[in-house]
């Protein structure tokens, strides 16, 4: 199937609720429509992962971040058009996303995507996505395709068909936890 065919077909599953394995711009993810709750759940029960654990929201434009945090500290363009590899942001203040996505303590970790698959997929579902590592909790982080359990694949709604043979350097994404005053922690690097 063509990219093209992979991410209309991608765009009808998210908008039905379902939830895909899919080609992230790190490691291949779980994901589903990140403002469909019911959605998230079957992610969570897929994975075995308890809710209060939070999960990675992708986004196509930083200029989306307005929709989805209430107050966008400043340094967060610049540590975004800054960064050389995939960086994930913990930002206070989550809004507008289902409810079990957002942490206890009212954030949401959120990554700006380049990649052409993630990015297409977002800006046409007009929605930003949820995306976990393809593997059960506690168990190590799948790095290719070809490595991602069983169960994991036969869980899901849909495996997309591109990208499957693709090696590259694969890394999860650096996480920062960003507060409203600008300062930050490094949490995965």
């Amino acid at each position: 199937m063509t990219l093209e065919a992979e991410i209309e077909k991608s765009v009808r599953l998210l908008k039905k609720g379902k939830i895909l394995l899919y080609p992230t711009d790190t490691i291949w993810g779980i994901g589903c429509d990140a403002t469909n709750s019911r959605a998230i759940t079957k992610i969570y029960k897929l994975k075995g992962r308890s809710e209060s654990k939070g999960m990675i929201v992708l986004l196509d434009d930083q200029k989306k971040l307005k929709e989805f945090v209430k107050e966008v500290p400043l340094i967060a363009h610049d540590l975004i058009e800054n960064s050389k590899t995939p960086l994930t942001i913990v930002y206070p203040g989550a809004m507008n996303l289902a409810k079990n996505v957002i942490a206890n303590d009212g954030s949401i970790a959120i990554r700006i995507v380049k990649e052409d698959y993630c990015s297409e997929l977002i800006k046409r579902l007009g929605k930003p996505i949820i995306s976990t590592s393809a593997n059960f909790s506690d168990l190590p982080t799948a790095t290719t395709f070809d490595m991602i359990d069983m169960g994991i694949k036969s869980g899901v709604d849909y495996i997309v068909d591109v990208f499957q043979d693709r090696v590259k350097s694969v890394k999860s994404s650096t996480i920062i936890k960003l507060e409203k005053d600008g300062s930050f922690t490094v949490i995965r690097k």
